[in-house]
């Protein structure tokens, strides 16, 4: 056989596997979305049993995802440290990714503040506003934001991976990254090395399990999520304050992420298809950290983001890049100064836009996270701390559609830095499709 007839014969068998994959792919979207409308129904049912049980899966699938969120963000960041420490591409892969987490953040920002001006949430009752007091979180009142970046500061190795602080994880891995990339190419760090990306192929595998078995989990989050609306647990009195969170976050989902990766020469319904699990899994786990493995895996065999890429943006991106958050955090203070009686200029709120920004950078991508930073800014500044009572009842709608709106963020960064960069890049997987 000619060496003609070879290549054509690879490259035909190359494309049957493409479209045995696209098969396969395409069957296992069909089956996620089956999965999550018949939860629904099933949730809706309201059968305590059913309900039961329910929970019971949604709660393991839960403790699967933290279970390997944290050291998947480990080994991610420094696995993608080490091997890149030295080399250009670290510095503008990174410079890309910083460059769109601020953009799309700032952006989600003004959304909400734009919406709050036009909306305007008038004043709540004083009496409504101290019965709310009860409500909050005890101690968590008292916690400064001092103290919230002091927790970040690991004082010792193991204390931040038990307790599953993302950020002190992070803070460590890319130390360890960076040192790896730096110190002598010796006999023993070539072992190291060997360990650290064997211990993240045997993450992967255990992603790619946990994705196999996905629908199952899907299935319980949805109908646990239509139980509880059911059952009115996700109600709210604060009509116009939350609609302006949640127009915010849906206008900034559907409309300004969109837009940012049209302009990047991208087309947002085939990266939206592409990540649809990652965002899914975001939707009811109430957790970009959480999601994350979900996240890098539907990056890199979903819609073909580049390791180097993937490995090194989405795991800093889980902890910066907070649409969501930075909305919550921006209107959830401004109405609460409002009830406090501060003086609140133009000025003033653009000023707070940037201290929401800012804040949402260094939070957590843990569940009910931009919550307690809002309550720890608004102590510190004496504002009406009862108002956070009375919207907790209602943060768990809001907390969903915001980690949603921080993942869908997350694969945005990722497929622009990953198409802005193709060229630059090791051609191991395909770049992002556009």
């Amino acid at each position: 056989m000619s060496n003609e007839s070879q290549d054509r014969v690879q490259e035909q068998a190359r494309e049957a596997i493409r479209g045995s994959q696209g098969q396969h792919r395409g069957r296992q979207f069909a089956l996620w979305m089956g999965a999550l409308i018949i939860g629904a129904i099933l949730g809706w049912l309201g059968i305590p049993a059913l309900n039961q049980l329910f929970d019971f899966i949604a709660t393991v699938f839960t403790r699967l995802f933290q279970f390997i969120a944290v050291p998947t963000i480990a080994l991610a960041v420094i696995t993608t440290l080490s091997a890149l420490g030295a080399k250009k591409e670290t510095g503008r892969i990174f410079a890309h990714a910083v460059t769109y987490t601020l953009l799309t953040t700032i952006c989600a920002a003004a959304i909400g503040l734009v919406l709050y001006l036009w909306i305007a949430p008038g004043n709540l009752p004083v009496d409504l506003i101290n019965s709310g007091v009860s409500n909050v979180p005890q101690k968590l009142e008292k916690v400064t934001y001092y103290d919230h970046f002091l927790s970040v500061i690991p004082n010792n190795m193991l204390q931040p991976f038990l307790s599953g602080n993302v950020l002190s994880v992070m803070l460590i891995a890319a130390a360890v990254g960076l040192a790896l990339a730096f110190m002598p190419k010796t006999e023993n760090r070539a072992v190291l090395l060997k360990g650290l990306l064997g211990l993240q192929e045997v993450l992967f595998t255990l992603i790619r399990a946990l994705l196999w078995i996905l629908p199952v989990g899907i299935l319980a989050f949805s109908a646990q999520l239509s139980a509880q609306i059911e059952a009115g647990v996700i109600v709210g009195a604060l009509g116009k304050y939350t609609l302006v969170i949640l127009g915010g976050n849906l206008i900034q989902f559907f409309i300004v992420l969109p837009i940012f990766l049209v302009l990047r020469g991208l087309n947002p319904i085939y990266v939206f298809r592409k990540m649809a699990p990652a965002i899914a899994v975001a939707l009811f786990t109430k957790s970009s950290a959480g999601t994350l493995p979900v996240t890098l895996a539907s990056a890199e065999q979903r819609l073909n983001v580049h390791p180097q890429v993937s490995r090194f943006v989405l795991p800093i991106c889980t902890t910066i890049n907070m649409n969501g958050c930075a909305a919550f955090i921006l209107v959830t203070s401004l109405f609460l100064m409002q009830n406090g009686g501060f003086d609140l200029s133009i000025g003033t709120m653009i000023a707070w836009l940037f201290v929401a920004v800012l804040a949402a950078i260094g939070n957590a991508g843990v569940p009910m996270g931009c919550y307690f930073l809002t309550l720890s800014l608004m102590s510190g500044i004496g504002a009406p701390i009862g108002i956070m009572g009375i919207i907790l009842p209602i943060y768990t709608i809001i907390d969903m559609i915001e980690t949603a709106e921080n993942v869908w963020s997350d694969s945005a960064v990722c497929a622009m830095t990953d198409h802005d960069l193709a060229s630059e890049l090791d051609a191991q997987p395909a770049p992002a499709q556009h």
